[in-house]
């Protein structure tokens, strides 16, 4: 018999981790149900990845090239930059981690918007930082304004979130630019993008657009969503130098296998980058469609950029969260805000409608705004 973990020790932890909940994933979906909680491409790899992954697994007993040179490469020239312009980590959120840590100490806040990124919060405790959250507008978007108005002479980093998980709400062009004019110098802007493949909306802000423009300003996106490699776990950076050295300075050694990076410099071959973006085309047209149809229904869902749609049920989230896990469906519910619902397999759309046009109504509270 195993035996229980203890719930205390007599350890010296500090205080602030030691009351930090671990990430914890959702649960997982039942026998035929649908997982539509972690924002994942529903579809496996195409053929040139997998046998790019599977010629990699056979070298597991020799250590990556702890820099993803040949990845960093390909990107630099992609996006038009130098390779040490880029930097490669395990998800964007491992970046994430390396550049808070690399400009926040103890003492120091982080400026974000909020409900944004679940990691955000604990990165920044992790730290020593504090952080510093704006309320999303009424519409669920970031209110920039605010954002810069909350900067203080303590603030070292602020993350802008586009399109914002969970809520969907894309930052326009326009409305970064004007923020960027605000925003010192000195202090470190994270514009994270893991969802840019999936932006629609011509007015959305493109930080490839941005590249060499502000000196402040880091881009961050991943392999995880549209290129469907989230098991591998690779994302990216594109940055000042000086900055991206600081952030290498934080990073655990050879933290992004090789199996990670033949992965994703087999996706961004022209045949198989073809194919995956043809893939997130069809899940764009879906969430639309979702999204449509959902509105029609009576729900409020907000604007969808990225490769989920947000629920605001509010105080009623448990209880919608679990009459849709009744019927199949797996969700990412944040209680007393909302429910992130990803786009997913086509017969997942037939059962999320049944489910949610069962629960709307104008005697459902969080039906409305």
């Amino acid at each position: 018999m195993t035996a229980p973990e203890p719930t205390t020790t007599h350890v010296r932890l500090r205080p602030e981790i030691a009351a930090l909940p671990p990430y914890r994933q959702g649960r997982p979906a039942p026998a035929n149900g649908f997982k539509l909680s972690s924002n994942e491409n529903p579809w496996g790899p195409v053929p040139a990845v997998e046998q790019a992954i599977a010629a990699a697994a056979a070298e597991v007993n020799r250590y990556p090239d702890a820099t993803a040179l040949t990845l960093r490469e390909r990107l630099a020239e992609r996006f038009g930059v130098s390779s040490d312009e880029v930097l490669v980590g395990a998800g964007s959120v491992s970046l994430l981690a390396q550049f808070v840590l690399a400009a926040a100490a103890p003492g120091d806040e982080v400026v974000y918007s909020w409900r944004s990124f679940e990691a955000y919060p604990g990165l920044v405790t992790v730290a020593g930082a504090t952080s510093v959250q704006v309320p999303n507008r009424p519409d669920h978007g970031h209110d920039l304004d605010a954002m810069a108005a909350a900067i203080t002479d303590r603030t070292r980093v602020v993350i802008v979130c586009s399109p914002n998980n969970p809520t969907g709400v894309a930052v326009t062009r326009d409305e970064f630019e004007r923020f960027m004019a605000r925003v010192p110098a000195d202090r470190l802007v994270l514009l994270d993008e893991a969802y840019a493949e999936f932006v629609r909306d011509e007015a959305a802000v493109d930080g490839s657009a941005l590249i060499g423009r502000y000196p402040n300003l880091v881009l961050l996106r991943t392999f995880s969503k549209a290129y469907g490699l989230a098991g591998v776990r690779v994302g990216y950076a594109i940055g000042p130098v000086p900055i991206l050295d600081a952030a290498r300075a934080t990073a655990i050694p050879l933290g992004v296998t090789g199996v990670a990076t033949a992965g994703a410099i087999a996706a961004m071959t022209p045949e198989a980058e073809a194919e995956l973006l043809r893939r997130v085309d069809v899940l764009a047209r879906r969430r639309d469609a979702l999204r449509a149809a959902l509105i029609a229904q009576g729900w409020p869902i907000p604007e969808a950029q990225g490769n989920f749609v947000w629920l605001p049920t509010r105080d009623r989230t448990g209880e919608v969260a679990e009459r849709l896990f009744e019927a199949g469906v797996v969700a990412r519910a944040f209680p007393g805000d909302g429910i992130r619902v990803s786009v997913g397999e086509e017969e997942s759309v037939d059962v999320l409608l049944t489910v949610l046009g069962e629960l709307v109504g104008p005697s459902q509270e969080w039906a409305s705004t």
